[in-house]
């Protein structure tokens, strides 16, 4: 809700107490005669008698007429107060403002829960973006029905005023239709008391040239009295009608106040919990992505520096072991040396196999020159028998 609301809203505050203060004045259910009447009402009764012309139907026919159009007018307005009031649209604005904040679930958010691989391809926002973006939409939600039902309190107090001018006049004519009923009450009492008797006796003593005029004269007297009665008895319903509308211009009336309360009420004390409450939430979400992000801090931490001290020990074991061995290892010196005792126990072996072989050799080599030589001197011998030839050629 904007500030221009609130201030609003705070400012109509008073004006709905003064408005709702108002008690209206209850009808008067007595009807007083002129005998019981103090003097202004007897004046106001008597002034109405004169209206009567008990030899003009019309003036009977009129009787309380301009009262009962009055009436008439002030129905017809109160009908159409009731008709055009947006008690409807208020009463939307009210709901809509409530479905609006209970469309607002913040169940639906998890920080903690990562995006699907849907949402990821999809481009969807993370769940706090979306609950962030919710919470714009329904505060513009909320600034566009607050700033609805601003104006619908405003027309409901334009509405209460008016109802306010429209039962005083209704009284008003409630109280009229009193006078008039009276005045045509002693208006009957006095025709049957005083001036159809005095005609029934000058009908009685008229010469009788003149007996038929004064009778028709009394039977339209007579006439005139039962419309006259016919008259009362119909101001008499109307205003019984008026007296039962009364109570249905305060019905109305206070139907619109408390409604009128209602919308104040919340646009001053239920939008800024919901407000506040709504407020809450993000704050609360926010701080809970906060604490994660710290948890993960923490977490990492603590990790670094288990893994270091894991590593300095490996690595203090490394260097300490390295530190400690001699130039050499004994195992790879020991190794050296059987491998060079080898090498030479193979180069001894080797050498013996040699002169093994070489001794082989000469002593072949030997043989083959003792067979050389006799050979040859075989056949030198051959040669000094036969011939040069086979030695020779030899």
């Amino acid at each position: 809700m904007t500030e221009t609301i609130r201030q609003k809203a705070a400012e109509d505050l008073k004006l709905i107490e003064d408005v709702t203060a108002v008690v209206l004045p209850e009808p008067s259910t007595e009807l007083v005669p002129l005998a019981k009447a103090d003097k202004p009402a007897a004046t106001e009764i008597k002034k109405r008698m004169a209206e009567i012309d008990m030899e003009n139907t019309g003036s009977i026919i009129a009787f309380g007429s301009g009262a009962q159009a009055e009436l008439q007018e002030i129905s017809q307005a109160m009908l159409a107060d009731v008709r055009n009031k947006d008690v409807g649209p208020a009463g939307d604005s009210l709901r809509e403002i409530v479905t609006t904040i209970r469309g607002f679930s913040i169940s639906e958010l998890d920080v903690r829960r990562k995006r699907s691989w849907w949402e990821k391809l999809t481009g969807g926002a993370a769940p706090f973006a979306r609950f962030v973006a919710r919470y714009e939409d329904v505060q513009g939600q909320i600034d566009k029905v607050t700033d609805s039902l601003l104006h619908h309190e405003h027309k409901l107090l334009k509405d209460i005023k008016s109802l306010d001018i429209l039962y005083e006049k209704t009284l008003s004519f409630y109280d009229e239709l009193a006078l008039y009923i009276a005045a045509g009450e002693e208006k009957l009492n006095e025709l049957d008391h005083k001036v159809i008797p005095a005609k029934e006796t000058a009908v009685a003593k008229a010469r009788e040239d003149n007996a038929v005029i004064a009778a028709q004269e009394l039977r339209d007297l007579r006439a005139a009295r039962d419309d006259l009665e016919r008259r009362v008895h119909d101001l008499r319903l109307t205003r019984q009608v008026t007296m039962q509308s009364l109570p249905s211009i305060r019905l109305v009336q206070e139907n619109d106040k408390s409604l009128v309360t209602k919308i104040n009420s919340t646009l001053v004390n239920t939008v800024p919990l919901w407000e506040t409450q709504l407020a809450q939430a993000v704050t609360i979400q926010r701080s809970s992505e906060a604490a994660a992000a710290v948890k993960e801090a923490s977490d990492l931490t603590n990790e670094l520096l288990t893994a270091n001290a894991e590593n300095l020990r490996a690595a203090n074991k490394t260097v300490r072991e390295e530190m400690e061995r001699g130039v050499f290892d004994i195992e790879a010196v020991k190794k050296a040396n059987a491998e060079l005792i080898a090498t030479i126990n193979e180069s001894l072996e080797i050498a013996d196999a040699g002169k093994k072989k070489r001794a082989v050799a000469e002593e072949e080599m030997r043989k083959m020159e003792a067979e050389l030589r006799d050979t040859l001197a075989s056949a030198k011998s051959r040669g000094d028998k036969t011939g040069d030839t086979v030695g020779t050629s030899v």
